[in-house]
């Protein structure tokens, strides 16, 4: 069978052909007559069997492989229909023989075109309501076999199975089903057993299979056909198949939901599905996805909330940003109440909680070094929810734990994921991590005044501290300790006019401080403002077109302003 199979070699290819007769030459005698007789072949000729033709090309130019994959059939078993017909007319255009079950087959009809109904390749007739249709040895053999494998091609060979080259399927739709509110033996119908086995086949065979798994897939389809003709690079067949299992995964965890009675929390991201106690408020399911036990090893205190990880999230991101410095981040609704880096943790701590000891109870606090006794005495006066550290003495563990609720978690080594995922709508949102932290190289002075280095060290922490925080937000700082921040406002004049409300609040002097903007400053109102505080270095990203009101404002009255080009938005 496999000696039957014409290849088509594309004109670009051509002068590979005359390389490899230069091959041959090269080569021993026995094998360049063979070779001669092959390639000296004018245009009209350049269709050869594969057997003849593939394992010497192939000795030569491995990286070629998949070019030369064409689709002499295809299985079609779809349940949308709709984009489907210009696939068809340009696979047989092509000359794609097509095979196709129940539906399908009644619609490529309708087209006029030539279609072979999946029974006369199986010889049995569609049964029980259409339950099983292609499941048979004549279907996936014909999906399966290796066509480089010789016993494979004389399995198909003796037995008559005809090869697919390419499959073509769209599931029921079982998410729409559960959607609409049907009735349990409705939804049962629409788990696809048939679909989702096709598409597992033809993706685990996708060196010489193309699966195609979904209609969303369709324009790419026709894309290929029209530019290329009825054949796939490697590749392309590779990237369909990795797609194909996200399909089989999300389709079976949509199922995998209902029957454990959820509705639809996300069933096609990756990791084991941990039931939570609540969401945001008790009355709202929730679930994580993912895996806690390679993050943290829990030492004590109750099940994690949904806003328990959430706080974490925030915790350890803000942590991070105080580098090799002892440093402490205390949180809370996803905002840093308190964050500091000293000497010690000790100090740490107590800095950090300086700045807004009220908002401190309840929260969350992360660490970046291993807790001792001196800072876990100090802690322990604190009423909160969980702390993080990477290690604690065993001393410190045990003051801890006199809070039987209390979390204490002991943070693992671990990649951080590099794309964050947020539900949108009917759908998601995805984009990369802000894993960009601003440091001195990102500076560009725009002001007169250039900060000093103190001042350049208070500035750099005060960015970091702004990046997690949400916008539009100010943070102050001073001797890289929190001094008070205005997070969440529709107007940066509010959040600029809350952060220092609330330092003047806890008697903290601004004097001295420097101010850290997540966006820019259309006008000179803020610097002004934090002027008149103390505030005598700024830091913000720069950009907009009246950026020299600001600047020009800090030149006349000695303030540094510096800008990174880099904005750290978070809604």
């Amino acid at each position: 069978m496999m000696a039957k199979m014409p290849i088509v070699i594309p004109n670009k290819l051509r002068n590979v052909l005359n390389l490899l007769e230069t091959n041959a030459i090269q080569a021993k005698r026995k094998d360049s007559e063979r070779r001669a007789t092959i390639f000296r072949m004018g245009p009209e000729n350049y269709k050869v069997h594969a057997m003849e033709f593939l394992p010497l090309f192939f000795r030569f130019f491995p990286r070629y492989m998949s070019v030369f994959t064409p689709v002499q059939s295809a299985l079609i078993s779809v349940y949308h229909k709709e984009g489907l017909a210009p696939i068809l007319h340009a696979l047989h255009a092509a000359g794609v023989k097509l095979y196709s079950t129940g539906g399908t087959q009644t619609f490529i009809e309708s087209e006029g075109l030539p279609v072979t109904a999946i029974e006369q390749v199986t010889g049995f007739p569609s049964i029980l309501d259409g339950r099983v249709k292609t499941l048979h040895p004549n279907v996936f053999g014909g999906i399966l076999w290796r066509r480089d494998n010789a016993e494979d091609a004389k399995t198909v060979e003796e037995r008559a199975i005809p090869s697919f080259d390419l499959v073509i399927v769209d599931l029921y739709p079982f998410e729409d089903t559960v959607a609409s509110g049907a009735s349990e033996a409705d939804i049962i119908e629409k788990i696809d057993i048939g679909g989702i086995s096709l598409i597992r086949a033809g993706a685990k065979n996708f060196h010489h299979v193309w699966m195609v798994s979904s209609r969303a897939e369709y324009p790419e389809v026709l894309s290929i056909l029209q530019s290329q003709g009825a054949q796939t690079s490697l590749e392309q067949r590779k990237a369909f198949a990795g797609r194909s299992f996200k399909v089989s995964n999300h389709y079976d965890g949509a199922i995998g939901a209902w029957f454990a009675g959820e509705t639809k929390p996300f069933p096609g991201l990756p990791g084991e599905r941990r039931a939570l106690r609540y969401g945001e408020n008790p009355h709202q399911p929730a679930w994580f996805i993912g895996d806690l036990d390679e993050l943290f090893i829990q030492h004590n205190g109750k099940e994690l909330s949904y806003n328990n990880l959430l706080d974490i999230d925030a915790a350890m991101l803000f942590c991070a940003e105080g580098g090799e410095d002892p440093t402490v981040a205390i949180i809370k609704h996803n905002n840093a109440c308190g964050m500091a880096s000293a000497d010690t943790l000790s100090n740490a701590w107590d800095r950090a909680l300086a700045a807004d000891p009220v908002s401190a109870f309840g929260g969350v606090i992360a660490c970046n070094e291993t807790v001792d006794e001196e800072t876990a005495l100090k802690m322990n006066d604190l009423f909160f929810e969980v702390v993080i550290a990477p290690w604690y003495s065993v001393g410190a563990l045990e003051i801890l734990k006199s809070k039987k609720n209390r979390i204490i978690l002991e943070s693992q080594p671990c990649e951080w994921p590099q794309y964050l995922v947020r539900s949108t709508l009917n759908g998601a949102l995805l984009q990369a991590r802000d894993s960009h932290r601003d440091s001195e190289s990102d500076l560009q002075v725009a002001t007169k005044r250039a900060p000093s280095e103190q001042e350049v060290d208070d500035l750099l922490f005060a960015s970091a501290v702004c990046k997690h925080t949400k916008s539009n937000t100010i943070v102050l700082a001073k001797d890289r300790q929190l001094i008070a921040s205005g997070t969440g406002q529709t107007s940066r004049v509010d959040a600029l006019r809350q952060a220092i409300q609330k330092a003047e609040s806890f008697g903290i002097s601004l004097e001295g401080a420097v101010m850290a903007s997540d966006a820019f400053f259309p006008f000179p109102d803020c610097v002004e403002i934090a002027y008149q505080a103390g505030i005598r270095a700024v830091i913000q990203p720069g950009g907009s077109i009246k950026d020299k009101l600001s600047t020009d404002f800090c030149d006349a009255h000695d303030l540094a302003m510096v800008m990174t080009g880099i904005r750290h938005f978070k809604h």
